[in-house]
């Protein structure tokens, strides 16, 4: 429940169209609640007598009474909709900003597919509370109170039904909720594993085409989705068996008021008017009853999203700024301090151990080691992506964690390992560096990152929609647009996590000598080709998380043997 509250404290400007929903529901109530009054009365004093002006009076005011309750119903279903999915906006909204506010830390927590059912069909079922549970919620309550007080003040022997069955009912609901409230979350958790399967599938849909695994992936997907559909079929088989212990009971009232009421009438002790107005508050006091049966269900479904929602919203960034936090790098100097790290505290290892390093500022360095050495991991806490456990990394001779998280990363551009561009044109994406960006600096960008000769070759030029992800351009042309991209921050300092891999020899020392011509910005090259570091003013080599060795190439070939290693490795005894 706290989750839900919480959750209900994002209604915001909707509390208003909430409040004028419950009471239009309990005005529309109380109209249908005159209308079995009328009814009894119509028929003991109006079809009893043959009164026919009678008859057709109290016939009118019961259509009026009828019309007051369907306008406003239509009312309230306006009033509902509007706060249900204006409701459902601002949660969104909330979860997806407090996502944008998650360190790397924070989201390898959670599974994407998760957080996409969490910002999609987990907020849609607390939509759905508002637009199909307000009603009934508020609806049953009203109904029940004001029709056992009715039912009472026109017989009282008979109403001590509603004595009888309320408890044993009530009962039956509890036994139910509590059986089916743990299985919604299962349900849920289905959703996330179907969305997880699809989402793979179609970002490497070029892969299982190249493997021909179509089978395999449908044999996957079919299995994952029947898991859901049985998953879905026990939850909603085990919520429904209110409905037919509500009915049974609704008949078992109606039979036991029929034969009573009946002898009753008999005596003359009560009349037929007054049974059947009697018989319609039963059937509405039931009615409503099994109803809010049906709103403790939905409710408890969406106690099990709240949740699922809460988590989100509860999440503590990992990384947080201090007060105060410097706004501006004023160098370029990089330099770490006996830094360690791994990425859970759970890890036996760690991924980065006892490094210490200093790097110049407007230098050229390269960063080579074997797979899962740690290069990577080593320049994401330049900017702060992650923090350190141990140590300190320092910018400009400040430890990053005393800069506002806006600055440091305006003061550090990063071309990442997986190149990612977003759907829009060519233009579009370049801005991402500088949104004020005009023609002459977007191509100066690109002439540096050797991107002007394959963008010029387009029709549309900058103007070039690049479709989703970029799926329009090469696994080159995508490295040097990210190149260009980052450029055009104007970084002080530039990471490239071997982000020239699929360019050719040429078009890579093309761009090395465009980016050597960057005065007073320092450059981080990791990469897999010593081609690419073979120039760098240091050198790093990372093993195993720990530093290996540095200098400049030829100090490596001489002191270090992982480095002749890997350079009679790719290099063959020949030149570059």
């Amino acid at each position: 429940m706290k989750n839900l509250r919480k959750l209900l404290s994002l209604l915001g400007p909707y509390r208003r169209s909430i409040i004028i929903a419950c009471i239009l529901i309990v005005i529309e109530t109380s109209f249908e609640l005159i209308i079995p009054t009328m009814m009894a009365d119509l028929i003991d004093n109006g079809v009893a007598t043959g009164d026919v002006r009678y008859m057709l009076i109290r016939g009118g005011e019961m259509a009026f009474c009828a019309l007051l309750a369907l306008a406003t119903g239509l009312a309230y279903a306006r009033f509902a909709a509007k706060a249900a999915y204006g409701w459902g906006a601002r949660i969104r909204e909330h979860e997806y900003e407090k996502l944008q506010l998650y360190a790397f830390s924070n989201i390898d927590k959670f599974e994407t597919s998760s957080l996409v059912t969490r910002l999609t069909s987990d907020i849609t079922v607390m939509q759905n509370t508002i637009n199909n549970g307000l009603r009934p919620l508020v609806r049953a309550p009203v109904m029940l109170v004001l029709g056992l007080i009715f039912s009472f003040s026109m017989n009282a022997e008979l109403a001590v039904v509603f004595l009888i069955l309320t408890p044993l009912l009530g009962i039956v609901l509890f036994s139910i909720v509590r059986h089916v409230a743990p299985m919604y979350s299962v349900l849920q958790s289905t959703v996330d594993a179907l969305n997880g399967v699809v989402e793979e599938n179609l970002r490497a849909i070029r892969t299982v085409k190249a493997f021909v695994r179509d089978e395999y992936e449908e044999e996957k997907f079919r299995d994952v989705n029947h898991r859901l559909s049985r998953t879905a079929i026990r939850t909603n088989r085990t919520a429904v068996l209110n409905m037919p212990f509500f009915q049974s009971a609704i008949y078992l009232c109606v039979l036991s008021l029929m034969f009573f009421g009946g002898s009753m009438v008999l005596s003359g002790s009560l009349q037929v008017g007054e049974l059947t107005g009697f018989l319609s508050y039963v059937m509405q006091v039931l009615n409503s009853m099994m109803m809010l049966s049906n709103v403790f269900l939905l409710l408890t479904r969406s106690l099990a999203s709240a949740a699922r929602i809460g988590t989100v919203l509860d999440e503590e960034p990992a990384l947080k700024e201090k007060e105060g936090a410097i706004d501006a790098v004023q160098s370029s100097s990089v330099e770490f301090r006996d830094v360690s790290f791994k990425y859970s505290s759970k890890a036996k290892e760690e991924t980065l151990s006892d490094i210490n390093l200093t790097i110049a500022p407007g230098s050229t360095v390269g960063i080579i080691g074997g797979t899962g050495s740690g290069k990577t991991t080593l320049v994401q806490l330049i900017d702060r992506l992650y923090d350190v456990d141990e140590g300190q990394v320092l910018v400009g001779g400040v430890d990053v964690r005393d800069y506002s998280l806006a600055a440091l990363r305006d003061a550090v551009g990063m071309v990442l390992q997986k190149n990612l561009l977003f759907s829009g044109t060519i233009r579009e994406n370049l801005q991402w560096g500088d949104k004020e960006a005009d023609d002459a600096a977007l191509w100066a960008a690109c002439d540096i990152a050797g991107a002007s000769e394959f963008i010029r070759r387009f029709p549309a030029g900058l103007d070039t929609d690049l479709g989703q992800g970029g799926v329009n351009v090469s696994g080159g042309q995508k490295q040097r647009l990210c190149i260009a991209r980052a450029l055009l921050k104007k970084p002080r300092i530039i990471i490239f996590d071997d982000s020239t891999s699929a360019v050719d020899s040429a078009t890579e020392k093309g761009i090395r000598e465009g980016l050597a011509k960057l005065e007073g910005v320092t450059k981080i090259f990791i990469a897999q080709r010593i081609s690419t570091v073979m120039d760098a003013d240091c050198i790093f080599i990372l093993d195993d998380g720990h530093l290996a060795a540095s200098g400049t190439h030829s100090q490596l070939m001489e002191t270090s043997p992982i480095y002749r290693e890997i350079y009679d490795s790719q290099m063959k005894g020949g030149t570059v």
